[in-house]
C-alpha cells in the first residue's frame, strides 16, 4: 500500500523513518445500487482538530475522494463529529464500481493515521430470486409467515410492500415494536423463529409483492419475498333464476365432495359482507319459515325450497358451504320473479233464433212462443272474429244492390205488371199496404172481400217484392 507522507521542513532527516504503515481494523459495509451508503471511521483522542479524509485503493495522493476541510466533493460528503470521535463519509448514487477496499484516514506529520480498512460491497436493490405465494379471497383475510435466524432474534422484522429492499424498512406497514396497525397485525414467536403479520379485509389493491425483513445493525437487512394473490368476488359461479308469485321454488346449490359435512346455508345480498342468512342446517335452526334446505350427498349439492314465492323474494342469493367464505365454494343465484298470467274469461252471449214456418206469419201457435232464447258460450276472441266477418259481408251486400238499383227496377217492373192481375197476391208487403190507404185504399177494399184480409200481410224481404208493390201502387194512382 502507498501511505501518503506529509514532509515536516525541519523533520526533512527523519522522513524515511516516519513513513510507516500501522495495523488498522477492517470494516465492511454494503449498500445497493443508486442509494447511498455511510463509512463511519472512528479516530482516538487527540486527533480531533485533525483533517480526516477518505481514499481508496492503496491511497495514495491521486485516490483521495474527500477531505473534512471540503465539505462535499461530487458525489462524497463527510462530517467529523469530534465528541464521539467519528467521522462519516456519504457515498451517493452507488453503483457496481464503487465496489472495493477504502481507508478512513487522519492527517499528521509525517505519516498519515490510518484507523481502519473499508470493504465496500454494492448490490442490486431489489429482492427476491424466490419467492412464496400465497393466495386469499377478497374481503377475507390473509396470515403471512416469515422465518428468520436465531441469531436474529431480538432484532427488529417488519414488512413491506415492493421488491426494494433499500426503502423497505421506511416504509414499513407494521414493526415487531408496533404489533398493530390498522388492518395488520404482527406476532413473533420466538421459539419457532417465525414471525406472522395477519391482514384483514382484503381488496384487489392487497395483491402484489411483500417484503419480510430482519434488520440487522451491520451489513445489510435480511428479507424474504412473498406473492400475494387476492380473488375477486366477481369469479363466483353464477345462476340466473325466474319464479312465479305464488308458486313454489327450488334451488340447487352445488358444494365440493370434501365439504359434505360442513354447514350448508343460503343467504340474501347484494354483497357476500350484507347478506342475511335465510336457511341453514346442521341444527343451526332457521330463520325463514318459507324456506327449507335438503341436502344431496349423492349429487353434491343441497336443495333450498321456497314454499311460496313472493315478489320481495326477488335478488341476489349466496349458498355456500364455507364458513371461511371461500371464492371457490359459493354459488350466486340471481331470482326474479313474475306474477301469473291472465286467463281467457268466456264470454257468454244470449243469441234469439226465430222459428217460423215458411209462408206463415210470426204467431203463437197453441200459445206457445215461436221465439226461444239459446245461450252459447263463446270465447271473446271468437265473438270478435265473427262480428268482424258479418260488418264485411253486410258491406258488401249493401253495395251490391245499391249497385245493381237501376237494372233491377227496370226489370222487376216489368215482372210485376203481369202478376198484380191477381188479387190474391195484392197486398204482399205491410209497407206497401200503408201506401196503398194513402192513395187507392177505397178502390182497393171495393174489390177484395173480407175472407181474404187474413192472407193479405206476408212479410217479402226482398228488394225486387218492394219494386212490384211500388208499382202496383202506381198503377192504382193511374
Amino acid at each position: 500500500m502507498e501511505l501518503r507522507c506529509r514532509q515536516n521542513p525541519l523533520l526533512i532527516l527523519f522522513t524515511a523513518l516516519s513513513c510507516v504503515s500501522g495495523a488498522a481494523a477492517v470494516i465492511h459495509v454494503s449498500g445497493y445500487e443508486g442509494r447511498d451508503v455511510n463509512v463511519s471511521c472512528s479516530y482516538d483522542a487527540g486527533y480531533e482538530s485533525y483533517e480526516k479524509y477518505l481514499c481508496k485503493n492503496d491511497c495514495g495522493n491521486a485516490d483521495v475522494l474527500i477531505t473534512s476541510s471540503q465539505v462535499k466533493n461530487n458525489k462524497y460528503s463527510i462530517y467529523d463529529d469530534n465528541n464521539k470521535r467519528v467521522f462519516t463519509t456519504t457515498i451517493s448514487d452507488l453503483s457496481s464500481v464503487d465496489a472495493g477496499k477504502y481507508w478512513c484516514g487522519v492527517t499528521r506529520t509525517g505519516k498519515d493515521y490510518y484507523p481502519a480498512e473499508v470493504r465496500l460491497e454494492v448490490v442490486p436493490d431489489s429482492c427476491c430470486d424466490q419467492s412464496t405465494k400465497i393466495h386469499s379471497n377478497e374481503e377475507g383475510s390473509v396470515s403471512i409467515s416469515c422465518s428468520y435466524q436465531s441469531e436474529d432474534q431480538n432484532n427488529l422484522k417488519y414488512i413491506c410492500r415492493g421488491t426494494q429492499p433499500s426503502t423497505c424498512l421506511q416504509q414499513a406497514l407494521i414493526t415487531s415494536n408496533r404489533k398493530q396497525k390498522g388492518r395488520f397485525t404482527l406476532t413473533d414467536d420466538k421459539g419457532s423463529r417465525n414471525f406472522t403479520v395477519t391482514v384483514t379485509s382484503l381488496t384487489q389493491k392487497d395483491s402484489g409483492m411483500y417484503l419480510c425483513g430482519v434488520h440487522r445493525k451491520t451489513g445489510l437487512d435480511v428479507f424474504s419475498a412473498v406473492e400475494l394473490e387476492i380473488k375477486e368476488w366477481c369469479c363466483v359461479k353464477s345462476n340466473s333464476l325466474s319464479g312465479i308469485v305464488g308458486r313454489p321454488l327450488t334451488m340447487r346449490c352445488p358444494y365440493p365432495p370434501q365439504h359434505v359435512a360442513n354447514r350448508k346455508f343460503l343467504c340474501k345480498g347484494d354483497n357476500r359482507n350484507n347478506c342475511t342468512e335465510k336457511v341453514m342446517n346442521l341444527n343451526s335452526g332457521q330463520t325463514e319459515p318459507r324456506f327449507t334446505l335438503q341436502d344431496d350427498a349423492s349429487a353434491s349439492s343441497f336443495l333450498v325450497t321456497i314454499t311460496e314465492l313472493k315478489a320481495g323474494d326477488a335478488g341476489t342469493y349466496w349458498c355456500g358451504s364455507d364458513s371461511q367464505w371461500s371464492v371457490g365454494n359459493y354459488t350466486k343465484i340471481v331470482l326474479s320473479t313474475v306474477f301469473p298470467t291472465s286467463t281467457v274469461i268466456p264470454t257468454i252471449t244470449v243469441e234469439t233464433v226465430r222459428s217460423q214456418p215458411a209462408n206463415m206469419s210470426a204467431k203463437p201457435i197453441n200459445g206457445t212462443s215461436l221465439f226461444h232464447p239459446v245461450v252459447f258460450i263463446v270465447p271473446t276472441v271468437l265473438v270478435l272474429t265473427l262480428l268482424f266477418a258479418f260488418v264485411l259481408l253486410y258491406k258488401y251486400k249493401c253495395h251490391k244492390v245499391q249497385g245493381a238499383g237501376v237494372s233491377v227496377n227496370q226489370n222487376t217492373k216489368a215482372a210485376c205488371a203481369e202478376e198484380v192481375t191477381g188479387d190474391a197476391d195484392i197486398y204482399a208487403n205491410q209497407d206497401v199496404v200503408v201506401y196503398s190507404k194513402q192513395g187507392t185504399s177505397k178502390q182497393h177494399y171495393d174489390d177484395t172481400s173480407g175472407d181474404q184480409q187474413d192472407n193479405d200481410y206476408e212479410n217479402f224481404n226482398t228488394t225486387e217484392d218492394i219494386y212490384c208493390n211500388e208499382f202496383y201502387s202506381k198503377g192504382n194512382k193511374r
